[in-house]
């Protein structure tokens, strides 16, 4: 069995501004924006959210197998998720064009302004799955991740025709799409991912009420950021998961990559959504504490131990024990 991971292949470029955005912004003339914010710093880094998710799926003992579109430029890029334990033998290489460009810039209250250049990740629609499952083996899930929007749709669309478990997690591309596209991408998901504005966009865009997304999807897993997470299924009380204690917020970028990786190593645990979202919570502070989406480490007992002081013994025991550790 494998865990497929579909999403975008890029670099970060991350930036940091020394003070709020919204104290620039003039409400009564968005529609005539023209601002520019100086920065103090500028960092480069590995993303994408399809690596992210498997980088943190590797560091807990996992080998995900990375679906996506990267140009040439991806050598030193896949080498170092190849290090890692990811499976990069099915990322799709463009003749053409470059990998994807993120560049990013946070201010001091962790709000992000954001501009993504595609490049090669509009070819993701060139990508088939079945011979990748063919070599790799049947999928416990197929996450579908932001991407180009094509492939995230033909990937969807194939999960569904040969019986594929796929994960929702439209996320960033939710803002470009509309009702008839999102109801198409979540249909039938086995879980949907998002964060509490996305949630709300997913109603508003594609006209369905809270309880009617949940009659489309198997449980909806909602990030609330410093509060943790929300957990709704259609047969169970709702669960809320409270984020990591003491944690030193640093650059929120790929914090909810992390968060999604954990909960789906829950998940191959055969874990609760409870357990498998205190997983997902411990990672994605590991991540909000550094810059960049993949330069966080620990050691299996340091995870355990940090789980531990956040959610209790039992919790420990259970990832401990996942993680070989007793």
């Amino acid at each position: 069995m494998s865990l497929l991971i579909c999403g975008s292949i890029a670099s970060d470029h991350l930036m940091s501004f020394e003070g709020r955005f919204r104290d620039s912004l003039v409400p009564e003339q968005l529609d005539k924006i023209s601002v520019s914010f100086l920065v103090e710093d500028l960092d480069i880094r590995r993303g994408g959210v399809a690596p992210n998710m498997c980088f943190g799926l590797s560091l807990l003992g996992l080998h995900p197998v990375l679906v996506g579109a990267a140009g040439e430029d991806f050598v030193e890029y896949r080498s170092w998720l190849e290090r890692h334990g990811v499976n990069c033998s099915h990322v799709h290489i463009s003749d053409t064009l470059h990998t994807a460009r993120f560049v990013c810039t946070s201010d001091t209250s962790m709000a992000q302004i954001a501009s993504f250049y595609a490049g090669a990740m509009r070819e993701a629609r060139l990508i088939e799955l079945q011979p990748i499952v063919d070599r790799a083996g049947a999928p416990d899930f197929v996450l579908i991740g932001a991407d180009d929007p094509e492939g995230m749709l033909r990937h969807t669309r194939e999960c569904r025709q040969r019986g594929f478990r796929f994960i929702a997690d439209p996320s960033q591309q939710l803002a470009f799409s509309d009702g008839d596209l999102i109801r198409d991408l979540i249909d039938g998901a086995a879980y949907l991912f998002s964060n509490e504005y996305e949630s709300h966009m997913i109603e508003a865009k594609t006209g369905w009420s809270a309880d009617e997304v949940l009659h489309h999807v198997g449980v909806q897993i909602t990030t609330l950021g410093a509060d943790g997470a929300r957990i709704m299924s259609r047969d169970a009380e709702p669960i809320e998961v409270k984020a990591v204690p003491g944690v030193r917020a640093v650059e929120p970028t790929g914090v909810g990559d992390a968060f999604r990786a954990g909960f789906l190593a829950g998940l191959e645990w055969d874990f609760g959504h409870e357990r498998a979202a205190q997983v997902g919570c411990v990672l994605a502070a590991y991540v909000v504490e550094t810059v960049g989406t993949q330069e966080y480490s620990f050691t299996r007992p340091q995870f355990v131990e940090r789980l531990r002081a956040a959610y209790g013994d039992d919790a420990a025991r259970d990832v401990g024990s996942a993680l070989g550790l007793s």
